[in-house]
């Protein structure tokens, strides 16, 4: 058996939308990067490949008019990007999930995917209304879902890169001469 299978099943376009959904050519809306009152503005909309991180649970009850997505990329494409992601032990720090804003996922090997593993970035967090959302993924026949528990594992990914407190003073690091007293 393919190792990747475990990972994804293809649904059908009418499914419920849930955590872990591929969404592929999201329009995103960019906001201005200033507003002022009673004034018009131009707004860009940027496509991108998305993945949904909201619960759920939060989805299926209609809880949500906003849906939270994180953008995905290949691996290839993160690494022309970020050169450092090409060292080996870069993506070794990333497959262990030490990279905070960031998240690896294993190779789709489906047809709408390259033969490449997939980056989430966490740095990157847009908000989708749900009901556009809903109607964006009912025009594509199907879609990528991430099953679990890797899809918790990313919500848990997720949940660690925004929870991180950045400490204004820390313990010193120990050094090998470090003695420690019982």
């Amino acid at each position: 058996m393919d190792l990747s299978s475990t990972w994804y099943e293809l649904v059908e376009d009418n499914a419920n939308i849930e955590q872990g959904d591929f969404i592929i050519n999201c329009p995103v809306i960019i906001p201005p990067k200033k507003i002022v009152d009673n004034e018009e503005y131009e707004t860009e909309v940027k496509e991108y490949n998305v993945i949904i991180m909201s619960q759920s649970c939060d989805l299926q009850q209609k809880k949500l008019r906003i849906v939270l997505v994180c953008p995905f990329y290949e691996l290839e494409f993160v690494s022309n990007q970020k050169k450092l992601f090409k060292e080996a032990e870069m993506r070794e720090s990333l497959r262990r999930g030490h990279l905070p804003g960031y998240h690896l996922l294993n190779k789709p090997l489906i047809d709408a995917f390259n033969d490449d593993y997939l980056v989430v970035s966490f740095r990157d967090v847009f908000g989708i209304n749900y009901n556009f959302l809903k109607d964006f993924v009912n025009d594509n026949p199907q879609r990528l879902r991430l099953l679990s528990p890797y899809r918790e594992h990313l919500s848990q990914a997720f949940a660690r890169f925004f929870m991180r407190v950045g400490l204004p003073s820390d313990i010193p690091k120990f050094s090998d001469k470090t003695v420690l007293v019982d």
